[in-house]
This record gives structure tokens, C-alpha cells and sequence, in this order.
């Protein structure tokens, strides 16, 4: 038995089973980031469908080979943990936003809610992450119809249980225990468009067993199912959230009972109270000409739409339907919030709207804003870049993408390269390959920093653990960028490290006059 890192001890030591993440990592991030590129270029309808089914297939696979070498990694009697503060309404809205366009995709609505007072707590923000996205990645997978939503609530015994409810098949009461085990997959008509390997839900349960909690399914089969952990964290001392709706009152309308209990429980966590109804018409109804609606464009229907001018309605959008933004605008709507709904803008419209003053600008959400990539990608123009990467397919990848943002680009192939390019002429930031030939990536940029260079330096890794990015950042290196490297991640850390996003030129949102 060794005494060392238990995985060593499971019959997979740490150094092969890095070699082996990025041995089977780094070609197929090559094969997903050149059908990126494939994509981007002038293709028939034909061509187009043969590149997504590619996409579709590799991001599969790239999933199985993670969950794979992560179930290998937690195979030891030992997971390292790395306790910090969460802001649990953060952790939610992210794992949220990066799962809608999935949902939304199938015609699905996700959305999240806090329960009141739970703020923030102590425990590993990154594991409880990778739980969230497995349980919410299934959800919105198995759900045909309906929606996803995401909760955290207080227990007992000073418990906190985060779940996510589906409105997909549910789960046999039989197969409860069974699915958490490896290698383990339920029998679904819907596997046949996508399963996996079956170690998900087992590597989850692994985790919430090092956090000293515990994992299990709620619901009844046929009626969706509820998916959660619980954990016994260190409550972080911190103060009650904001309860800048007490006393008012908001009529929300939407037909779906996803959308419809998230947003109430928002303005409930805000000291508001919350009345729900399926339609525009009863929320018009249950209101004067002074009383504030929350609104789901799937529920304005062209009949009401007359009916509502000027009165207090804030309208609910998915970012993809942003187009009709101004035609609300112009029909007296009092604003607009985008789903996943984010509890902090819907404070600041709601009050907004019932406030009804003219004149008072509010900001754009980034996520409709349609000209904050083009605003992004201008801003690394003329950045002289180091690119140190000794695989040549990803090395082109990386290389396409940077000179179409405007970089100036040299590359090298091995450390060695590195510390000598650097040291002939100033660079506004290198991008490392971790694993190189000789001197690798890390030892590269110790030996860059103990030279008195300061420049920038970007991890490139195919090992997409967090003790590995944590490796990186010891080493000295500022970012990291796990591959397949993608066009925007890419585009976010240029912005991050050689220029400083504008503040937003687009329109702004100028609420409209309380009727007369």
C-alpha cells in the first residue's frame, strides 16, 4: 500500500492517469476544434448536418472519455477537497445559464430559485458544480416536454439540500439506489439519442459522500423526478440577502409552472409577495392600472397585447427572442427580464415598473446584447501573442482562431522556446501547452517568472480536473483554457488579459411614463 496519493493505491498512479487524460483529450479536442472551424466556413445544407452530427458525436464521446478518467481519478479512498465561500445564488444562476441554451434548444425552460436567507456557505464550490451539472445535464436530456428547476433550500439540523426537478419519466422506485452505482443506466427510449456509460451519478455520489453528505431521487415515476444532495457545510456568517420587494405585490403569468414557481420564490427570497396565474388576462384581472405584472411572452398573446399598453408589465424573453424587445417598448411594456430569470435585475425592474417615472435607463442584460461579441473581438486587434503548443493540429486550431480575432501570432513547440522568444522581444501574453516535450509548460513559466517576466501566461491543458488547473496557477501561470479550445472562451480571455471590455454602446432600456 502505498502512503503517498491514494490513487496509487486504486492501480492507476497520478502520473499515468495524466499522461492518459491528455493522451486521449488532446486529439479529440483537435478533431472538435477543426469541425468548429469546418463549421464557420461556406458549406450546403448537406455538408452543414454531416458537421453537426460530428459535433454531436464528439462531444459525446469527449463526455464519456471524462467520465471515465474522472471515475478513475475519485477511485482512491481519498477526494481532496478545497472548502471556500459559495454564493449559492451564484452557483445556481451558473450552472442555470450554461445548461438554457440546451434546454431552450428542446423547447424546454429552466430556472432557479434560493430559499430565503440562504446565502452563502463553506464547501467545495467546484465539486458541488459538478454535481449540479450532472443532475441538470440529465434532466434537461430525459425531459420531452416541461422544464428543469433548480433549488437550494435549508434542512434541518443545519443541512442544505440542493436539487433539481424534471418534468421527464422519473425514475422506478426499484432502480433508486441502483442507478448510483458504476456502470449502471436505466432502460429509456431516450438513450437510443445519446446515453453514456453509466458512471455519472456514481461519481456524484462519491463526491457527496467526501463532503460528508449524501445523494438520493424523490417523485413519482411517470411525474418527473427530483434529483438531490445534502450536505452539512460551515454556514458562512454573512447577512441576509436584500429584501427590497417587502411589501409589494406581483402577479406572474406564465403558462409554465417551471417559470411560474421560480420567479415567485424569487420575489418571495426579496420580502415580495407572489400571486401566480396562467395568463396575461388574469393577471390583468387581479390588477389596476398600478399594479405590476411579470409576464411570459409565450402567454402575450397578439389579443391581450392591445389591452395591456401602459399598464406596469415587465415581459419575460429567452435571449434568442430579443427581436421583439422594441415592439414591447413601443406598446407601453415597462421593461423586460431574460430567463433564467437573475433575482438581482428582477428586484431593479420590478421596482423600476412600479415606479412608472420616465426617463430612468436601466442596462442592457449581456446576454441579448447582440453587439457585445463583435465589441469583444475587436479588442485583442494587434496583441502579439506566444503560442507554445507542440501538437500541430491544435496548434493550427489555436493559431486560426487567434489571427481571426487580429492577433499577431508566433509559435513555438517546447519550453526551451518559450523562455528564448520571451526573453528577445515583449509579448502581451502566452498561451502554454501544460505538456510538452522536454521542458514542459509549467516548469517553462517557473523559469519565465524567476527571470523577472511578468508577461500574462495562459494555461492550454487537455486535463480538465481542478487540481490540475490548480497545478497550473501554483506554477505561476495567470488563466487557463481547457481544451477543445472554443472560439469564445478563447475571445473572453483575450479580452481578460490584453484589453478591457467597453461598457455597452447599445441601446438602453428607458422604462415608459406611468400611463396618464
Amino acid at each position: 500500500m502505498s502512503d503517498g496519493d491514494p490513487r496509487a493505491d486504486a492501480g492507476i498512479p497520478p502520473e499515468h492517469l495524466a499522461a492518459l487524460s491528455h493522451e486521449l483529450r488532446t486529439p479529440l479536442g483537435g478533431v472538435l476544434g477543426m469541425a468548429d472551424l469546418l463549421e464557420a466556413t461556406r458549406l450546403t445544407a448537406e455538408q452543414r448536418s454531416y458537421v453537426a452530427a460530428l459535433k454531436e458525436s464528439g462531444a459525446h464521446l469527449l463526455g464519456l472519455v471524462n467520465d471515465v478518467l474522472d471515475y478513475a481519478r475519485l477511485g482512491g479512498a481519498h477526494v481532496a477537497l478545497e472548502p471556500t465561500t459559495v454564493d449559492i445564488e451564484e452557483l445556481l444562476r451558473s450552472v442555470c445559464e450554461l445548461m438554457s441554451p440546451r434546454a431552450h434548444e428542446k423547447g424546454l425552460e429552466i430556472a432557479w430559485a434560493a430559499q430565503a436567507g440562504l446565502t452563502s456557505i463553506i464547501a467545495d464550490e467546484g465539486r458541488l458544480r459538478q454535481i449540479l451539472l450532472n443532475f441538470a445535464g440529465n434532466a434537461v436530456k430525459f425531459a420531452a416536454k416541461g422544464g428543469v428547476l433548480l433549488r437550494a433550500e435549508a434542512q434541518d439540523g443545519g443541512n442544505v439540500r440542493l436539487t433539481v426537478f424534471d418534468t421527464g419519466p422519473g425514475v422506478p422506485a426499484d432502480a433508486r439506489e441502483r442507478i448510483f452505482e458504476p456502470f449502471q443506466r436505466l432502460d429509456r427510449t431516450t438513450d437510443a439519442e445519446g446515453g453514456g456509460a453509466g458512471l455519472g451519478l456514481a461519481i456524484v455520489r462519491r463526491i457527496a459522500e467526501a463532503m460528508g453528505g449524501r445523494v438520493g431521487i424523490d417523485g413519482r415515476e411517470g411525474e418527473g423526478a427530483t434529483f438531490w444532495v445534502e450536505i452539512q457545510p460551515s454556514v458562512h456568517p454573512g447577512r441576509p440577502g436584500p429584501r427590497a420587494l417587502k411589501g409589494r405585490a406581483v402577479v406572474i403569468a406564465s403558462p409554465s409552472p417551471i417559470v411560474r414557481e421560480a420567479a415567485a420564490l424569487q420575489v418571495e427570497a426579496s420580502g415580495g409577495r407572489a400571486t401566480r396565474v396562467e395568463s396575461l388576462k388574469e393577471a390583468m384581472d387581479l390588477t389596476d392600472d398600478n399594479g405590476v405584472i411579470l409576464a411570459d411572452h409565450a402567454e402575450a398573446a397578439p389579443s391581450l397585447l392591445r389591452g395591456a399598453r401602459n399598464r406596469r408589465i415587465v415581459v419575460m424573453l429567452r435571449p434568442e427572442e430579443r427581436g421583439v424587445i422594441g415592439d414591447y417598448r413601443r406598446r407601453g411594456f415597462a421593461g423586460y427580464l431574460i430567463k433564467p430569470l437573475r433575482r438581482a435585475s428582477l428586484v431593479l425592474r420590478l421596482l423600476a415598473a412600479e415606479a412608472g417615472a420616465a426617463g430612468v435607463q436601466l442596462p442592457e442584460d449581456e446576454r441579448i446584447d447582440p453587439e457585445r461579441n463583435n465589441r469583444a473581438s475587436g479588442q485583442a486587434c494587434g496583441a502579439r501573442i506566444l503560442l507554445a503548443e507542440d501538437n500541430p493540429i491544435n496548434a493550427m486550431l489555436a493559431r486560426t482562431l487567434l489571427q481571426r480575432e487580429g492577433c499577431e501570432v508566433d509559435h513555438v513547440v517546447d519550453g526551451v522556446a518559450v523562455i528564448a522568444a520571451a526573453s528577445k522581444r515583449p509579448y502581451d501574453l502566452v498561451l502554454m501547452d501544460v505538456r510538452m516535450p522536454g521542458v514542459d509548460g509549467m516548469e517553462a513559466t517557473r523559469r519565465l517568472r524567476a527571470a523577472g517576466i511578468s508577461t500574462p501566461v495562459v494555461a492550454l491543458t487537455a486535463d480538465a480536473f481542478d487540481d490540475d488547473r490548480q497545478a497550473c496557477l501554483s506554477a505561476g501561470m495567470d488563466d487557463f483554457l481547457v481544451k477543445p479550445l472554443s472560439a469564445d472562451a478563447l475571445r473572453a480571455t483575450l479580452v481578460r488579459w490584453t484589453g478591457s471590455l467597453p461598457p455597452p454602446t447599445a441601446e438602453t432600456e428607458t422604462l415608459p411614463a406611468e400611463a396618464s
